[in-house]
């Protein structure tokens, strides 16, 4: 899908979310709202580096969320907690941070950034 504007992506970004926290209910998660999109006049541009986060990351560019996971009233904190709603979110086309160490990521990348 690579011929999608920025504008396209955030819609279909949209979608597979909503997609993933129904799936992630279904299967007995809970979620709370993490990190999400982060502005540039707080963060910088993409390729620009102000307070905290990566240079480029597809948080600036409102195609990536983090979660809070829960189970059972329980925080899951680690990668391997996430790994079945992060390899879910790759079935429908998305990257998922735990594939490099940043395992409550779900994110579509857009120019190399993700």
């Amino acid at each position: 899908m690579s011929s999608e504007t920025l504008l396209q992506k955030q819609f279909r970004f949209t979608r597979l979310t909503a997609m993933l926290l129904s799936w992630a209910h279904d299967h007995g998660y809970e979620l709370t709202e993490g990190d999400g999109y982060r502005d540039p006049r707080v963060f910088g541009a993409v390729g620009a580096s102000l307070g905290y986060g990566q240079r480029r990351s597809a948080h600036k560019l409102r195609l990536a969320h983090d979660w809070n996971l829960f189970r059972d009233g329980k925080y899951l904190t680690s990668t391997e907690d996430h790994r079945p709603l992060g390899e879910y979110w790759e079935s429908l086309g998305g990257r998922w941070g735990g594939r490099f160490q940043d395992g409550n990521h779900y994110s579509l990348e857009h120019n190399g950034v993700a």
